[in-house]
């Protein structure tokens, strides 16, 4: 038999005023999107330190009675060992077609988040270095965040992005978002009614992307160029986030100003 979920689960990010990212920002979101399609509460812990917490390194991650379990992907395992899927009625092409999705947003929107967090350089200076290192005192705080950047760099060497522009980056972004609007079309949903993990992770992304103010606009521009996709986060902060308990879990407050990366 499934295990009961505790009440006392509790999802732990950055600070959420002062210093979380955009790429966090995203993936935590995106796995409040799928614990409340699970109907499973959630307590949501702002943490300085959440990064070194996490068993992974990244964040978020759920602390659900001795277990400790960090992102999206093994958080949706770990959901499921105890009787609890959003996908048990796809079949096993649907199955398949989700995962290539999720991967498709992983590899292209967050990849796109973390390039334009580390390495260009405006948004660097003005936005991440002072994000990223304000819990901690001078030096420690540039310390950290030129730490993080080199890691980061490394990554996008490695996988080939170091030598895009940023404008090839956004056209990257804009051809994802176009994959999204064209399986979504006129669903509710990426696989018609019900939601799906798929439907949480594109959520997290789009609603952060487009509630987050950035240097330019020109990374929701290309989001706002797909109405459906709009309309999709909208039709799930309300259905999943609007009327619930009002406290650091919910998005309302994200919504309505755009001010969380300044």
């Amino acid at each position: 038999a499934a295990e009961p979920w505790p009440e006392n689960a509790a999802l732990y990010q950055q600070l959420k005023e002062e210093q979380i990212l955009l790429s966090d920002n995203a993936s935590s979101l995106a796995v409040q999107a799928f614990l409340q399609m699970c109907n499973l509460p959630i307590r949501v812990i702002c943490r300085a330190n959440a990064e070194y917490m996490s068993p992974s390194g990244k964040v978020p991650f759920i602390h659900v009675g001795n277990q400790v379990v960090s992102e999206l992907g093994p958080i949706v395992q770990f959901v499921k060992a105890k009787g609890h899927s959003l996908s048990d009625g796809l079949d096993e092409v649907q199955k398949a077609e989700m995962k290539a999705y999720m991967e498709l947003v992983n590899n292209m929107l967050l990849t796109a988040e973390l390039y334009l967090q580390w390495c260009d350089d405006v948004t660097v200076e003005e936005i991440t270095h002072p994000r990223y290192g304000s819990p901690y005192p001078w030096p420690l705080n540039r310390i950290l965040s030129y730490q993080k950047q080199w890691e980061v760099k490394r990554k996008m060497k490695a996988i080939g992005w170091a030598g895009k522009t940023l404008e090839q980056v956004l056209e990257d972004v804009d051809q994802c978002c176009h994959a999204l609007s064209q399986r979504l079309g006129t669903q509710p949903y990426f696989f018609n009614k019900q939601p799906t993990e798929l439907d949480a992770l594109v959520f997290g992304h789009l609603f952060t992307i487009l509630t987050t103010q950035l240097i330019t606009d020109e990374l929701s521009e290309k989001v706002k160029n797909y109405s459906n996709l709009t309309a999709f986060c909208r039709r799930i902060e309300q259905q999943y986030f609007e009327g619930h308990e009002k406290d650091s879990s919910t998005i309302a407050a994200q919504s309505s100003k755009r001010s969380l990366m300044r």
